[in-house]
């Protein structure tokens, strides 16, 4: 039976889906979320419990048009885990069609929803899932993440970027040769690049050790020097900071 999750912003639809869904037997527990920030918390649960844990998700409803983080943009960063859960996306607009299936989505099913295409989405997902591989399917390229620049997808190499700066629901990947925006949380970067020698010096700012320059004390404050830009180290993570730095080779 699946576990899923309903990931939709309008409380009237996101509670209809989990009615439609409870009462499918091939369903089942099936949990709400009202945005994709909270769904990401949730899968993040999830994937740390592991495919036969107490928190796992078979399966994500995900609704497209949402405030914030939308469900393409979710769908797109799940891709990005080792062991992703299934995606349908339940919608009222057909034109992200296309799109929704190069995410590999399941189905799309568009609003209102009938309870008969929602079964024949519940059908796919069954399928899908006794089909997929038995050992987990790890990222093609973990060295490198993909950025979008003026149409045309880059891969930048981790080892390159040197911090990244928090924007709203986004993070920006700073290098000696530039930046790129990403639609990434700097939360999620963060675990996905801690065994990579990335380390939280505020709330704003991730930082790859290799390429801090100079620890600063000055007045009761800290700064580190990171190429040519000096970056504020918060109270909370300075002595963590200089631990780390005093024992890197």
């Amino acid at each position: 039976m699946l576990r899923a999750l309903a990931v939709d912003d309008e409380r009237p639809s996101l509670e209809e889906l989990l009615y439609l869904l409870r009462a499918d037997p091939r369903i089942g527990s099936a949990e709400g979320a009202g945005d994709a920030t909270e769904a990401l918390r949730r899968i993040n649960r999830a994937l740390e419990s592991g495919p036969g844990g107490p928190e796992a998700i078979d399966v994500v409803f995900l609704d497209i048009q949402m405030p914030g983080l939308d469900g393409l943009d979710l769908a797109r960063l799940l891709g990005g885990f080792a062991r992703p859960p299934l995606v349908v996306f339940v919608t009222a607009h057909e034109d992200f069609a296309v799109r929704a299936f190069d995410l590999k989505a399941v189905d799309y099913v568009l609003k209102p929803v009938r309870r008969e295409r929602l079964a024949e989405a519940v059908r796919r997902a069954v399928e899908r899932r006794g089909t997929a591989p038995s050992i987990p399917v790890h990222e093609p390229d973990p060295d490198h993440i993909p950025v979008e620049l003026g149409g045309v997808t880059r891969f930048v190499a981790v080892e390159d970027i040197t911090h990244v700066e928090a924007q709203g629901d986004y993070a920006r990947l700073h290098t000696d040769r530039g930046s790129h925006l990403v639609r990434i949380p700097l939360s999620t970067l963060e675990e996905r690049w801690r065994s990579r020698g990335f380390v939280r010096i505020h709330r704003r700012h991730l930082v790859a050790l290799r390429h801090i320059g100079e620890l600063r004390l000055d007045a009761g404050t800290v700064s580190v020097l990171v190429g040519s830009e000096e970056l504020q180290v918060s109270r909370r993570h300075a002595r963590e900071l200089r631990d780390l730095l005093m024992r890197r080779p």
